[in-house]
Protein backbone atom coordinates (compact mmCIF):
# COMPACT_ATOMS: atom_id res chain seq x y z
CA UNK A 1 0.00 0.00 0.00
CA UNK A 2 2.79 2.40 0.97
CA UNK A 3 4.73 1.77 -2.26
CA UNK A 4 1.59 2.34 -4.34
CA UNK A 5 1.00 5.60 -2.48
CA UNK A 6 4.63 6.66 -3.07
CA UNK A 7 4.38 5.96 -6.82
CA UNK A 8 0.89 7.45 -7.24
CA UNK A 9 1.90 11.04 -8.21
CA UNK A 10 4.60 10.04 -10.71
CA UNK A 11 2.37 7.47 -12.40
CA UNK A 12 -0.48 9.98 -12.69
CA UNK A 13 2.02 12.57 -13.99
CA UNK A 14 3.28 10.13 -16.61
CA UNK A 15 -0.24 9.24 -17.76
CA UNK A 16 -1.26 12.89 -17.94
CA UNK A 17 1.84 13.74 -19.95
CA UNK A 18 1.15 10.93 -22.44
CA UNK A 19 -2.38 12.23 -23.04
CA UNK A 20 -1.79 15.98 -22.73
CA UNK A 21 1.25 18.25 -22.29
CA UNK A 22 3.89 18.87 -19.66
CA UNK A 23 1.77 21.72 -18.31
CA UNK A 24 -1.35 19.66 -17.75
CA UNK A 25 0.82 16.88 -16.35
CA UNK A 26 2.43 19.36 -13.95
CA UNK A 27 -0.98 20.48 -12.69
CA UNK A 28 -1.98 16.83 -12.25
CA UNK A 29 1.29 16.13 -10.40
CA UNK A 30 0.62 19.02 -8.05
CA UNK A 31 -2.90 17.81 -7.29
CA UNK A 32 -1.80 14.17 -6.94
CA UNK A 33 0.98 15.14 -4.52
CA UNK A 34 -1.48 17.10 -2.37
CA UNK A 35 -3.82 14.07 -2.33
CA UNK A 36 -0.87 11.78 -1.54
CA UNK A 37 0.21 14.04 1.34
CA UNK A 38 -3.32 14.16 2.75
CA UNK A 39 -3.58 10.37 2.59
CA UNK A 40 -0.18 9.92 4.23
CA UNK A 41 -1.18 12.35 6.95
CA UNK A 42 -4.42 10.47 7.51
CA UNK A 43 -2.61 7.11 7.70
CA UNK A 44 0.38 8.18 9.83
CA UNK A 45 -1.02 11.22 11.65
CA UNK A 46 1.95 13.26 10.41
CA UNK A 47 4.05 13.92 7.34
CA UNK A 48 7.71 12.98 7.17
CA UNK A 49 10.10 15.86 6.58
CA UNK A 50 10.98 14.56 3.12
CA UNK A 51 7.28 14.42 2.20
CA UNK A 52 6.81 18.02 3.35
CA UNK A 53 9.84 19.19 1.37
CA UNK A 54 8.70 17.27 -1.71
CA UNK A 55 5.21 18.75 -1.45
CA UNK A 56 6.53 22.31 -1.14
CA UNK A 57 9.01 21.86 -4.01
CA UNK A 58 6.37 20.39 -6.31
CA UNK A 59 3.90 23.16 -5.50
CA UNK A 60 6.49 25.95 -5.89
CA UNK A 61 8.21 24.59 -9.00
CA UNK A 62 4.91 23.43 -10.47
CA UNK A 63 3.44 26.90 -10.00
CA UNK A 64 6.51 28.48 -11.62
CA UNK A 65 6.22 26.01 -14.51
CA UNK A 66 2.56 26.87 -15.06
CA UNK A 67 2.71 30.63 -14.49
CA UNK A 68 5.85 31.19 -16.55
CA UNK A 69 4.96 28.45 -19.03
CA UNK A 70 8.51 27.09 -18.70
CA UNK A 71 9.00 23.35 -18.18
CA UNK A 72 12.56 23.78 -16.91
CA UNK A 73 11.25 24.46 -13.41
CA UNK A 74 9.48 21.12 -13.01
CA UNK A 75 12.33 19.29 -14.75
CA UNK A 76 14.94 20.62 -12.32
CA UNK A 77 12.86 20.04 -9.16
CA UNK A 78 14.35 16.54 -8.63
CA UNK A 79 17.86 17.97 -8.98
CA UNK A 80 17.13 20.50 -6.25
CA UNK A 81 15.54 17.86 -4.01
CA UNK A 82 18.44 15.39 -4.34
CA UNK A 83 21.01 18.19 -3.94
CA UNK A 84 19.25 19.39 -0.81
CA UNK A 85 19.21 15.87 0.61
CA UNK A 86 22.94 15.43 -0.07
CA UNK A 87 23.72 18.82 1.46
CA UNK A 88 21.57 18.09 4.50
CA UNK A 89 23.30 14.76 5.10
CA UNK A 90 26.73 16.37 4.65
CA UNK A 91 26.02 19.27 7.01
CA UNK A 92 24.50 16.94 9.59
CA UNK A 93 27.48 14.58 9.39
CA UNK A 94 30.38 17.01 9.24
CA UNK A 95 29.14 20.28 10.78
CA UNK A 96 26.79 19.04 13.50
CA UNK A 97 28.65 15.74 13.96
CA UNK A 98 25.33 13.86 13.88
CA UNK A 99 24.57 10.99 11.57
CA UNK A 100 21.10 11.89 10.29
CA UNK A 101 20.36 8.35 9.12
CA UNK A 102 21.25 6.96 12.55
CA UNK A 103 19.08 9.62 14.18
CA UNK A 104 16.15 8.64 11.95
CA UNK A 105 16.59 4.85 11.91
CA UNK A 106 18.78 4.05 14.92
CA UNK A 107 15.84 3.02 17.07
CA UNK A 108 14.79 0.48 14.43
CA UNK A 109 18.18 -0.74 13.19
CA UNK A 110 21.17 -1.54 15.36
CA UNK A 111 24.37 -0.88 13.42
CA UNK A 112 27.89 -0.05 14.55
CA UNK A 113 28.82 3.62 14.09
CA UNK A 114 31.27 2.80 11.27
CA UNK A 115 28.43 1.21 9.30
CA UNK A 116 26.20 4.23 9.89
CA UNK A 117 29.04 6.39 8.55
CA UNK A 118 29.37 4.20 5.44
CA UNK A 119 25.62 4.25 4.92
CA UNK A 120 25.51 8.04 5.23
CA UNK A 121 28.33 8.46 2.71
CA UNK A 122 26.57 6.05 0.34
CA UNK A 123 23.36 8.10 0.58
CA UNK A 124 25.26 11.32 -0.03
CA UNK A 125 26.93 9.81 -3.11
CA UNK A 126 23.60 8.42 -4.34
CA UNK A 127 21.87 11.81 -3.95
CA UNK A 128 24.70 13.59 -5.78
CA UNK A 129 24.53 10.96 -8.54
CA UNK A 130 20.74 11.32 -8.92
CA UNK A 131 20.89 15.14 -8.82
CA UNK A 132 23.59 15.13 -11.50
CA UNK A 133 21.84 12.54 -13.64
CA UNK A 134 18.53 14.41 -13.53
CA UNK A 135 20.26 17.72 -14.35
CA UNK A 136 22.06 16.08 -17.27
CA UNK A 137 18.87 14.55 -18.71
CA UNK A 138 16.79 17.69 -18.08
CA UNK A 139 19.37 19.92 -19.75
CA UNK A 140 20.44 17.75 -22.68
CA UNK A 141 17.30 15.88 -23.72
CA UNK A 142 13.76 16.69 -24.75
CA UNK A 143 10.92 16.97 -22.28
CA UNK A 144 9.54 13.66 -23.53
CA UNK A 145 12.90 11.97 -22.93
CA UNK A 146 13.03 13.50 -19.44
CA UNK A 147 9.51 12.23 -18.62
CA UNK A 148 10.49 8.75 -19.82
CA UNK A 149 13.65 8.98 -17.72
CA UNK A 150 11.52 9.86 -14.68
CA UNK A 151 9.49 6.68 -15.16
CA UNK A 152 12.26 4.26 -16.11
CA UNK A 153 14.75 6.03 -13.87
CA UNK A 154 12.89 4.62 -10.87
CA UNK A 155 15.14 1.59 -11.30
CA UNK A 156 17.97 3.60 -9.67
CA UNK A 157 16.21 4.21 -6.34
CA UNK A 158 14.90 0.65 -6.28
CA UNK A 159 18.37 -0.79 -6.80
CA UNK A 160 19.87 1.57 -4.26
CA UNK A 161 17.24 0.82 -1.61
CA UNK A 162 17.61 -2.94 -2.12
CA UNK A 163 21.38 -2.53 -1.89
CA UNK A 164 20.98 -0.50 1.30
CA UNK A 165 18.77 -3.22 2.75
CA UNK A 166 21.32 -5.90 1.91
CA UNK A 167 24.12 -3.81 3.42
CA UNK A 168 22.14 -3.30 6.62
CA UNK A 169 21.20 -6.98 6.84
CA UNK A 170 24.85 -8.03 6.47
CA UNK A 171 26.06 -5.59 9.11
CA UNK A 172 23.45 -5.84 11.86
CA UNK A 173 25.20 -7.46 14.80
CA UNK A 174 23.60 -10.65 16.08
CA UNK A 175 21.05 -9.77 18.73
CA UNK A 176 21.37 -10.93 22.30
CA UNK A 177 18.26 -13.06 21.94
CA UNK A 178 19.82 -14.84 18.96
CA UNK A 179 22.95 -15.54 21.01
CA UNK A 180 20.77 -16.85 23.85
CA UNK A 181 18.85 -19.05 21.40
CA UNK A 182 22.12 -20.46 20.02
CA UNK A 183 23.44 -21.12 23.53
CA UNK A 184 20.25 -23.02 24.42
CA UNK A 185 20.71 -25.38 21.45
Amino acid sequence: MKIALDLFPILIFFAAYKYASIYEATAVLMAATVVQSLLMYRIDGKLATLQKVTLVLILVFGTLTLVLHDDRFIKFKPTLLYSGMALGLLVSQFVFKKNFLKTMLGSQVNLPDANWQTLSMAWIAYCVFMASLNAYVAHNFSTEDWVNFKIWGYVFPLIFIVGTGIYIAKNVPPSETSADDEAAK
